[in-house]
């Protein structure tokens, strides 16, 4: 027996693919719009399971109270973020030479990605806004990526709870999306 227990976040995010490719054979129009600076309406959902196949002693894989550290961390991290690969060509001219600071999953030493310096900007200026938006990732923040991640930072922290993620369901639009399986 085993059981798999999900819940699910919907949040927004920005992103650029910049290494999108199309093939002609497969895809009328050759325009690589996901290479722009683009935004969605995404949703992640996150399917656990026991990592003995056992349920706890209340009769759960666990509490689904145990995700609200996640659905405080993506408002603070994702939604409403635009996550940037660190190796984006782009990088520079968006970024600039600022310095990072790490994003880490709470209460573990885990890094998760990086944010951006604002220590040296005054509060509620343009510019302070436009840098406290950047979630900083070392990878091309693709779906398949994204899933992929938000999969291996669950699963970190929710290790001491005997708690694994199945897998991760993340959809860019109602009806793309991309299923990441541990």
């Amino acid at each position: 027996m085993a059981w798999v227990i999900d819940k699910t976040f919907e949040f927004c995010y920005g992103h650029r693919v910049w290494t999108q490719k199309l093939n002609g054979e497969y895809a009328a129009d050759l325009k690589c719009a996901c290479r722009h600076l683009h935004g969605h309406e995404g949703k992640m959902q996150v399917y656990l399971k026991s990592q003995d196949g056992n349920l706890d002693q209340t009769g759960m894989v666990t509490d689904f109270r145990h995700l609200e550290w996640l659905k405080k961390w993506i408002n603070t991290y994702i939604d409403h973020q635009f996550v940037l690969d660190r190796s984006d060509p782009l990088y520079k001219q968006i970024i600039g030479d600022r310095k990072l600071i790490p994003v880490y999953i709470p209460d573990t030493t885990h890094v998760a990605g990086h944010q951006i310096y604002l220590g040296d900007l005054e509060p509620n200026t343009p510019e302070y806004e436009y840098y406290e938006g950047f979630m900083i990732v070392d990878f091309v923040p693709t779906s398949e990526n994204l899933s992929s991640w938000m999969a291996d930072l669950v699963d970190v922290k929710m290790q001491k709870l005997n708690v694994t993620v199945d897998h991760i369901d993340w959809w860019e639009t109602p009806k793309s999306r991309s299923v990441f399986y541990k």
